[in-house]
């Protein structure tokens, strides 16, 4: 009895084991992975009845961060789903807490979708900023903590948030059972692999077509730019300029890492880098005096600012002396990004060839592409 026993038991053991082989057998190819070319933390598997997303997670290697469950609206629930957040599609109430994703929702022709804004007073878009005076889109508050009542009263379908490390969630706007996109497009290491994710939002809201369209036509736009960039380089490498970017805020000054977007534009601009060899992804909070050790000679000096009105060189003395003896301060190769009156991080995320373009202007002059839109040259 006991020898039949145990025969039975490990029947048992072995027919679960292979029941388990086969489910997952069939999990892995019930499903078409759509392909991405640049995105690195974001994977796409298109079923019969949904659409699974999932996002890996940008500060701990191998694991998730969400799984999303796209189910069209005008279907019914399936019986049988993996774990994860269901999002009926298309979303056609958003509340979206930044003015990057505000400006691609308008781009792929769902300016009607957004609802509502946090931050409303850094959305420089200017149809963002009408139809918030004239209450079409409605004020939710600070995207650190949204005003729930009004996020409730519009009877969102979806709520756009960045995440952060260490955040520790999104408190009492996860009880109240809408769900929460957690858009963390901006970890990818490429200025392409964040653009593509654009192709996921587009999903959202039902506009693949539009998203894919709009994607494949900034990826053209880049490559093209990035072998003229690259060409110049080569037939003249003693022209190779190197650039330095961003400036002090209060006592700390924060460069991007190497792995950043920004950090890799620069190479794709063909200029160089002082920090290309660091492995960060997002920004190195640096003293002064390893940055003045490691950009004295660089010979530009980009960086970003907010301001009513366009920074002039002696304003930036009045913030650190050190700025004099920099190589690009010396020689006047200042470039200036005001923020504050342009649309700078409303396109360039998910236009990255803008703003190589802007680059490549300034680091290559000779390609004869014009004037740089973003970045203008700082006067006396």
């Amino acid at each position: 009895m006991k020898i039949k026993t145990i025969l039975l038991l490990m029947l048992g053991l072995s027919l679960a084991a292979c029941r388990q082989a086969t489910k997952g057998e069939l999990n892995t190819h019930e499903g078409d992975t759509i392909p991405l070319k640049y995105a690195q933390k974001l994977t796409i598997v298109k079923h019969k009845e949904y659409t699974e997303v999932t996002l890996s997670d940008p500060w701990n290697t191998g694991k998730t961060l969400h799984t999303y469950l796209l189910v069209p609206a005008s279907a019914q629930l399936p019986k049988s789903m993996p774990q994860g957040t269901v999002i009926r599609t298309p979303v056609r109430r958003a509340v979206i807490s930044t003015s990057v994703h505000c400006g691609l929702a308008d781009q792929i022709g769902q300016r009607d979708a957004v609802k509502g804004v946090c931050d409303v007073q850094y959305i420089h878009l200017p149809w963002m900023q009408e139809r918030t005076k004239n209450g079409l889109v409605k004020d939710c508050g600070s995207a650190l903590q949204p005003t729930l009542e009004t996020i409730i009263d519009l009877q969102a379908d979806a709520i756009f948030l960045s995440p952060f490390q260490n955040s520790g969630g999104y408190g009492r706007l996860e009880k109240i059972g809408i769900p929460i996109v957690e858009m963390a497009d901006y970890m990818e290491t490429s200025a392409l692999g964040r653009a593509e994710w654009m192709r996921f939002y587009g999903m959202l809201f039902d506009a693949n077509q539009q998203a894919d369209s709009l994607f494949a036509q900034v990826e053209k736009n880049y490559l093209n730019l990035k072998d003229q960039a690259v060409k110049c380089s080569t037939v003249a490498p003693s022209k190779i300029p190197a650039v330095l970017m961003d400036k002090m805020t209060g006592s700390i000054w924060y460069v991007p890492g190497g792995q950043s977007t920004i950090g890799r534009m620069i190479l794709d601009a063909g200029a160089s880098y002082p920090w290309s060899s660091d492995e960060q992804s997002g920004s190195l909070p640096l003293p002064f005096e390893s940055v003045f050790e490691k950009g004295l000679s660089c010979n530009v000096w980009l960086f970003r600012y907010n301001s009513p009105h366009p920074i002039t060189s002696q304003e930036l003395l009045t913030e650190h002396k050190g700025y004099s003896q920099f190589k690009a301060f010396r020689e006047g190769e200042i470039y200036g990004c005001n923020t504050a009156t342009s649309t700078f991080y409303e396109d360039t995320p998910f236009h990255p060839d803008l703003l190589l373009r802007d680059f490549i202007t300034i680091a290559h002059p000779e390609l004869g592409l014009g004037d740089p839109q973003y970045f203008i040259k700082v006067k006396k």
